[in-house]
């Protein structure tokens, strides 16, 4: 493994890991600080997970592209973004990555490392959000970073923050993140039965936005998509 390589999987997994550690500690923060009021523990989640993800995106671009999501890293490969080779290594880190960022949350909060979620988020209605979530975060990135690149960090955090409102389901819209999150049985939890559906939906979001975007904002340079 080349050392370039080694950098681009080490960001992958750290920024990840600080991805997740912020989607589930805001969370659980915000709901112990909330008491009981829901739309304000989400709206500490909505804000902390946006925030983190501008900085995260500035942190780690330059890098790895900072994908932080396989849906991301798939649609980048189909478009000759990321080499194919590349691909296996980005997933595994982005997996382990976000497993990680759950345990630290645990940990911080005096959590246990790991618990299976029981926050039901089931029925065609959250898969469609699904859907929708994954499409608009692909659009945004097609369409900003082949036209504003350097917008990139600031439009996907403020279409995060945007969709964990408009979004029944609060925009998990990322393969990664929806497997670690069943993993936590706190406020940004899912059951791990319903986990399939929603990464199903995800991947085909992201599939309709890529090509959608291949025809109206085309690339001029491959390399550009990643």
């Amino acid at each position: 493994m080349s050392k370039i390589i080694l950098k681009k999987l080490v960001a992958e997994f750290l920024g990840t890991a600080l991805l997740l550690a912020t989607v589930v500690g805001s969370g659980i923060m915000g709901e112990r600080l909330a008491g009981g009021n829901v739309a304000i523990a989400l709206l500490a989640n909505t804000l902390a997970t946006g925030a983190m993800l501008v900085a995260l995106i500035l942190t780690f671009g330059p890098i790895s592209g900072a994908h932080f999501n396989p849906a991301v890293t798939l649609a980048a490969a189909t478009q000759r973004g990321l080499p194919w080779s590349e691909v296996p290594g980005y997933l595994i880190a982005q997996t382990t990555g976000a497993f990680l960022g759950v345990a630290t949350a645990h940990l911080m909060f005096g959590e246990l490392l790991f618990a299976a979620s029981t926050h039901i988020r089931a029925g065609n209605s959250q898969l469609f959000s699904e859907f929708i979530a994954t499409f608009g975060l692909l659009a945004i990135i097609w369409g900003v970073a082949r036209t504003r690149p350097t917008a990139v960090p600031f439009a996907v955090g403020t279409y995060i923050t945007g969709a964990y409102w408009f979004t029944a389901s609060t925009s998990f819209a990322n393969p990664a993140v929806t497997l670690a999150r069943a993993a936590t049985n706190t406020f940004a939890g899912i059951r791990p039965q319903d986990a399939p559906g929603f990464i199903a939906a995800q991947l085909a979001g992201a599939a309709a936005a890529t090509l959608l975007f291949r025809w109206l904002v085309p690339p001029t340079d491959p390399k550009a998509n990643s």
